[in-house]
């Protein structure tokens, strides 16, 4: 069902003032870049998890000295531990920092301006259509 034209004009108005409000558009891209994975992390995870398998497989073959190859094959096993955590951790969303900042929670956001309006207008409507 195409859109009316009043339908189209408020749609084209509403996406200029998305396009005009800066943190708005700020706001959604660290949204979205927040929740994906980091390729670098990936890549370095991985190296990092193989490294412990090497790590435990030399400790494996250290196990003749049974004290050094224990501790060798759990240094290797926490290793492919981190390896994993790394690989498998989401970008954060100040740099893609994989560890977090360890700050505070951000405040959330305050209503704009644009969205009161919204509001406003919606409710007009809403009051329009019930008389």
């Amino acid at each position: 069902m195409p859109l009316s034209e009043h339908e189209q004009r408020l749609l084209e108005e509403m996406e200029k003032q998305l396009h005009a409000d800066p943190q708005f558009a700020d706001s959604l891209r660290q949204a979205e870049s927040a929740g994906r994975y980091s390729t670098r992390n990936i890549a370095i995870g991985l190296l990092i998890a193989v490294a412990g398998l090497a790590v435990v497989l030399v400790g494996i073959s250290l196990s003749s000295m049974a004290v050094i190859g224990i501790a060798v094959g759990v240094i290797g096993f926490f290793l492919m531990c981190f390896g994993v955590y790394l690989a498998l951790s989401k970008r954060g969303s100040a740099g893609g920092d994989s560890l977090g900042s360890g700050g505070a929670a951000a405040a959330p956001p305050k209503r704009s301006s644009y969205l009161q309006r919204l509001e406003a207008e919606w409710d007009e409507r809403r009051r329009g259509e019930n008389n």
